[in-house]
């Protein structure tokens, strides 16, 4: 019984830790409003705080995986916390410091903080799928714990729609009580962890073959590429749905020239989405092998976007969305292509867990430094969402670059019939 209790404790922490991660990653965005205001920054610099998050992952993942081996799950939770206080102090700090060297500021809090969500990562998605045993229970934990996620995302974005009020008149300052939420999670979640007792699997010492070992597993090198790919489908597909509305139709790559504000409530039902995907996806997660799941799921996306991309833009839909500053409820009137694109959202809400769960089976000693490898490939959202721009950018066309978001789900489909196909353990 006792061992029952200790294992739902550790769950329940793991849960809390990934709800964290979407929280403080999903700042970035909102912030970029204020970024833009407060700095006088362009469109592209203005995401700087992605950019530190993103670029984080591709420093820290392999580490993170080798601090596992090295000192456990729960030290190197600890650990990531302790970074985690900082980076937020510092987003605090750049405003209130001077305009000459708050962006700087700001940026080294970002990075910081992106160090801390790769961290997290790693121990989150192994320690559920551990919990969970592994199999279809190990994949219900994990859409358990996206579930809790997507939750977080939507809270950042009802807070800093609040906060913000005023794009033109935003400043870093009003953030603040956004950060201190933040801070005050960090800080409650570094105190329970550090006396809650969490029974540490066995892991291998700490050697750089271990990841020579690792990646000698064709269906974790296959996984990884996945997980790549898989971030142009979350990331992408709404990027440039934003993009393809707002752009003016006398752009040098055209759209339909829609108002930015409802456009960006309109696109938030992607995320929403998201949120349902994972809760149906923990629901029966159980009961349905990750490989059937991502094969539906993917299926389904190549057919969503594939339509997207063709369908008449004179066929319009009605599409409700809320505005999150008020909690209102809005529509607007898009091409049915777009609403495709928007329903992209529920199949991409389960294949993070599924894509995990299918790599990391049968590693054994190796699963922490998969893992971190694993955390590293998230830099594919950078990648692949630069070349998305690119490909419109060469061919004047917002939807040709979506040919990208059918090569990555026609990939991932194949890794989940094939690729995934466990040879040796």
């Amino acid at each position: 019984m006792s061992q029952q209790k200790k294992q739902w404790g550790a769950i329940i922490i793991m849960i809390a830790l990934f709800a964290m991660i979407a929280f403080v990653t999903n700042l970035c965005s909102p912030m970029a409003i204020i970024v833009k205001n407060d700095f006088g920054a362009s469109n592209t610099l203005a995401q700087i705080g992605n950019y530190g998050n993103f670029i984080a992952y591709l420093v820290m993942g392999i580490p993170a995986g080798m601090m596992i081996a090295k000192i456990g799950y729960k030290k190197t939770a600890l650990i990531g916390l302790v970074l985690g206080i900082i980076g937020i102090l510092i987003q605090w700090l750049s405003g209130h410091v001077g305009r000459e060297v708050a962006f700087l500021v700001y940026l080294i809090g970002a990075f910081i903080s992106g160090l801390t969500m790769c961290i997290l990562n790693c121990v989150v998605n192994p320690m559920l799928n551990l919990l969970g045993g592994g199999g279809n229970k190990g994949n219900q934990l994990i859409q358990t714990g996206g579930v809790f996620n997507s939750a977080a995302a939507v809270a950042v974005y009802i807070i800093m729609g609040a906060l913000i009020g005023d794009a033109a008149k935003a400043h870093i300052a009003d953030a603040t009580p956004a950060l201190m939420i933040a801070l005050g999670i960090f800080v409650v979640a570094f105190i329970v962890i550090f006396f809650s007792k969490i029974e540490e699997p066995e892991q291998a010492p700490v050697d750089l073959s271990l990841i020579k070992g690792a990646m000698k597993y064709r269906h974790f090198v296959l996984g990884a590429l996945a997980i790549f790919l898989y971030m142009c489908i979350e990331v992408g597909t709404p990027t440039y749905i934003l993009q393809y509305l707002t752009s003016s139709p006398e752009a040098a790559t055209p759209g339909l020239g829609m108002d930015a504000g409802i456009v960006g409530q309109i696109v938030a039902v992607y995320w929403f989405l998201m949120l349902v995907g994972r809760f149906v996806g923990s629901a029966i997660g159980g009961k349905i092998s990750s490989r059937t799941m991502i094969t539906v799921v993917s299926s389904i996306s190549l057919i969503l976007v594939l339509f997207g991309m063709f369908a008449p833009t004179t066929n319009t839909v009605n599409v409700p969305g809320v505005d999150w500053a008020t909690l209102t409820m809005i529509s607007a009137e898009v091409p049915v292509g777009i609403f495709a694109f928007i329903l992209v959202g529920l199949c991409s809400s389960v294949m993070w867990g599924g894509i995990f769960n299918m790599a990391v089976e049968g590693l054994g000693k190796y699963t922490a430094i998969a893992s971190g490898i694993f955390m590293t490939m998230v830099f594919g959202c950078a990648v692949m969402v630069a070349l998305q721009g690119k490909v419109a950018d060469l061919t004047g066309d917002f939807l040709t670059s979506y040919w990208l978001v059918v090569a990555s789900a026609a990939y991932i489909l194949f890794f989940a019939q094939i690729g995934s196909r466990v040879s040796k353990k």
